[in-house]
């Protein structure tokens, strides 16, 4: 069985901006002791169900129909029927009427049939955030598309325009023209939803129309590989395909998500789907609204965490900050004096707790502004002004190399144009259990660069002479680099 992040893709949505009345309120009773019967007083889920938020929110949730046009595979032209041309059979053979029955169903002697083309449809779910028209949806949803259609809730149908669109978050912005105002949904304003708040979210599961599905909130800042910016919500309310685009709501009538993804080995729900947070969707739809397109800051560094062992073999007193792995070439991170090895505590007084943490927060800066870096390099704190640039629209990398250490770590070494290349690894080492990998190259030990093999045993035994228990290794592996902290071995 094959287990798959899956959009949600066959859509419908629809969004209101009232507030509900009615909806109940949550209540719990206080945690019962060991000595006290556990029992909840009064109802958590409230006491009329969702019906009054569905009645105010579905008529902003629409249906995204997209259709393309695909160009249909081109056929091809045999001559006259021949059997032992064609397959290397006798003229008699049992199988003749087979062949001759296969060759006229592709063109035979008539010719080459025309070129086709045909129209292939999808759909997804959307919802309103304005009265003039404007909705939200996935990127992935109208991808390719060439002509958008919106379907509302009383199965009205208006051509949409493509305002703009951002495949880093998912997510795109559409417009109708209507003559009269759009039933609209907001935005929840604060982030004050927790592991365990009520949820309902609507969509088009399976092209069925408008649906509800209700559940919770099963986690917070989700990273599921699916972008450089994932902080997901996970929710237990079904989003079958089809939801992609659609409006997770609070108890509220607060839009707190966009459906984005499920988790599924079949392709239909088994309770884990994934919503983009209103706080992403907010400052990104705002930009597409203004520019029809995403700035994002850029400061060109390539990090990883910082563990234990990286953080002791600094000297940093706690495994926390981004460890910078590789400075880009002409980067503003270049220009303002970053190194390999720094590791980022704080932008504008801002604590850093982990790499995602750091590209998340340069990109909702402004490019073009200085901002304040608090780093860790040689043993202490040093600060710098870096002047953010705009991220590219393609990943830029540097051109270096990988590598790591001597026989005491359990690396057998050769030459290397730049370091050190490892030619083989102790299957029982610390290393091996690092991941270094014959054919890694050892660019530097710490902030400084090996050129050899020679050279970096000497990095190795002046180490063990300062009585490090760890040394740190800049090591290359194709196209990218990171820092692998091992265990010095007493020489």
């Amino acid at each position: 069985m094959n287990t798959s992040l899956l959009p949600a893709r066959r859509l419908a949505f629809a969004l209101v901006a009232t507030a509900l009345a009615g909806a109940g309120a949550l209540a719990l009773a206080p945690a019962a002791t060991a000595e006290e019967r556990p029992a909840v007083e009064t109802p958590v889920m409230p006491h009329s169900g969702f019906a009054d938020l569905v009645e105010s929110v579905s008529p902003a949730v629409v249906s995204v129909r997209v259709e393309h046009e695909v160009q249909a595979r081109k056929a091809f032209n045999m001559p006259h029927f021949d059997l032992q041309r064609d397959f290397g059979l006798p003229e008699g053979h049992p199988m003749e009427k087979f062949f001759r029955r296969f060759h006229e169903r592709h063109g035979g002697q008539h010719g080459i049939r025309p070129e086709t083309r045909r129209r292939v449809m999808g759909q997804g779910s959307g919802f309103f955030i304005s009265p003039d028209g404007y909705l939200v949806t996935n990127h992935h949803v109208i991808k390719g598309g060439d002509e958008v259609t919106i379907i509302l809730h009383d199965g009205a149908e208006y051509a949409a325009a493509l305002i703009g669109t951002d495949p880093k978050t998912d997510l795109a912005l559409l417009k109708v023209d209507s003559a009269a105002p759009t039933p609209y949904v907001a935005f929840a304003e604060d982030d004050n939803l927790r592991v365990g708040d009520w949820v309902v979210a609507v969509g088009n599961p399976f092209g069925l129309g408008g649906t509800v599905t209700s559940g919770i909130v099963s986690g917070r800042g989700r990273d599921i590989g699916a972008g450089p910016y994932d902080d997901f919500i996970q929710i237990d309310a079904p989003i079958n395909r089809g939801n992609s685009g659609g409006p997770t709501f609070d108890l509220s009538g607060r839009v707190v998500g966009v459906n984005a993804m499920i988790f599924s080995p079949s392709g239909g729900n088994v309770g884990i789907g994934f919503a983009i947070p209103a706080a992403t969707a907010q400052d990104v739809i705002a930009e597409l609204m203004q520019d029809g397109a995403v700035s994002r800051g850029w400061l060109g560094v390539r990090v990883q965490p910082v563990d234990e062992d990286i953080a002791a073999s600094l000297g940093l007193e706690e495994a926390a900050g981004a460890l910078v792995a590789e400075v880009v070439a002409g980067s503003p991170a270049a220009d303002a004096g970053l190194q390999a090895g720094d590791i980022i505590l704080q932008v504008d007084g801002e604590d850093i707790d982990r790499p995602r943490h750091l590209s998340r927060l340069i990109a909702s800066l402004d490019a073009d502004s200085k901002r304040q870096v608090r780093l860790w390099r040689d043993g202490a704190e040093q600060s710098l002004e870096v002047n953010l640039g705009e991220l590219p629209g393609e990943t830029q990398h540097a051109a270096l190399t990988e590598g790591d250490a001597d026989a005491t770590l359990g690396l057998s070494l050769e030459p290397a144009d730049n370091g050190a290349r490892i030619v083989a690894v102790a299957p029982d080492s610390e290393a091996a259990r690092k991941r270094i990998a014959a054919g890694d190259v050892v660019l530097a030990v710490g902030a400084e660069q090996v050129a050899s093999p020679d050279q970096l045993r000497e990095r190795l035994q002046a180490a063990r002479n300062a009585g490090k228990e760890t040394i740190l290794l800049l090591v290359r592996r194709g196209d990218s680099q990171r820092y692998v902290a091992l265990p010095v071995a007493k020489g």
